[in-house]
This record gives structure tokens, sequence and C-alpha cells, in this order.
């Protein structure tokens, strides 16, 4: 088994998280820009899957991020406010970058492989993990206390939610996981708590 985790940034000129997990829980993280480095890995570890940390799709009615529209909520989205995950809304500035750079990885994506939408923040909320925001160190750790081991040393910030987003896509084909908003939508992947 093998999960690519992708923290992507709204622009090719910032650093992309990456990370390859395995079945034992290896996670081997780093950074890569442009769209092209991203496929030709893809291409090259032919992951099972890949959950990506980006909105992958545009709310239901809303037909382009740059006309103008009083519709800026998937159901996900609001599912995510009603279980008081913070998160910024795709048609806000830079998130409008971040959602068509997503949205067009999906669909070249989406054709060979299984891809998945995560939300690496709403992923350490459930599990009680420390968000980036507050401490690296403490998110790394809560991490490792999932069980997960972190090849690289000093992980940076985009490889910490890598990481996170390959391991909420380890749940994923555990069947440990809960779908949130609608198929034809979009839906976002969060970890299923065990009772």
């Amino acid at each position: 088994m093998k999960i690519l985790g992708i923290d992507l940034a709204g622009s090719e000129k910032r650093k992309t998280g990456i990370c390859i997990l395995n079945e034992e829980l290896e996670a081997n993280s780093f950074c890569l820009f442009k769209d092209k480095e991203i496929l030709d890995l893809i291409e090259k570890e032919k992951p099972d899957l890949i959950a990506i940390d980006a909105p992958l799709s545009l709310p239901k009615g809303r037909k382009s991020l740059n006309k103008k529209s009083k519709i800026h909520f998937r159901e996900c989205d609001r599912e995510l406010l009603k279980r008081g995950i913070k998160f910024f809304p795709i048609t806000l500035g830079p998130m409008r970058k971040l959602t068509a750079r997503g949205i067009k990885l999906r669909k070249i994506l989406e054709k060979k492989y299984k891809v998945i939408e995560v939300y690496p923040g709403a992923t350490q909320d459930i599990l009680k993990i420390p968000r980036k925001q507050k401490s690296m160190e403490e998110l790394k750790r809560g991490l490792e206390k999932q069980g997960i081991k972190i090849l690289n040393k000093n992980p940076n910030a985009d490889e910490l939610d890598a990481i996170t987003c390959a391991f909420t896509g380890f749940l994923y084909l555990k069947g440990k996981y809960i779908a949130i908003g609608n198929k034809k939508e979009g839906q976002i992947i969060l970890p299923k708590l065990q009772q």
C-alpha cells in the first residue's frame, strides 16, 4: 500500500508538502514546487491513493471562481462549520488560486488514480493533535503517537500537513473514515473516531 499526501500550495512559487506513506506508516516527506514535478513523482511512485489538501470542486451552482457570486460554501464546508472546524472559504482571495490548482490537478489525476480531498487541520482537530500554528514540535509528536514513523528528522510545516494528508488517506483505505458533503458536489474525507 502506498499513499501520497499532498499539502498543495496555491502557487508553483511556494512549497508544496509531499508525503509518501507505506503500510508500515513510514512517512517519507519533502517539498516540490511545480505541477510537473508533482505529476512526474506520481507517475514514478504509482500510489494506490492520492490525498490532497486543497478544495477539489466548486460549490453547486457556482460556475467559476472569477465571476462574482453569493455561493461560497459546498455542503462539506458547511459540515466543517457545524463541527466547529476552522477553515478558509474556497472563494476567499488566496484560496481561489489554490482551488483552481486543486481542481486542475484532480482532473488530470483522476483519469488514472483514486484521488480524495482531505483537510489536515480537520484531521488534527479530530485526533486532538495541535495544528502547526500552535506548535510544530507538538504536531510532529502527535503524528508519531498515531504510529507514524517520520523519516525526515526536521520536517517543515508543509511536510507535517502532507504527512497528515497521507495518514487520512491511510485511514480511508482501512475504512476508518467518514465522508462529509455531497458525492456529486465534492466530499472531504475525515478520520472516524474509534469507539
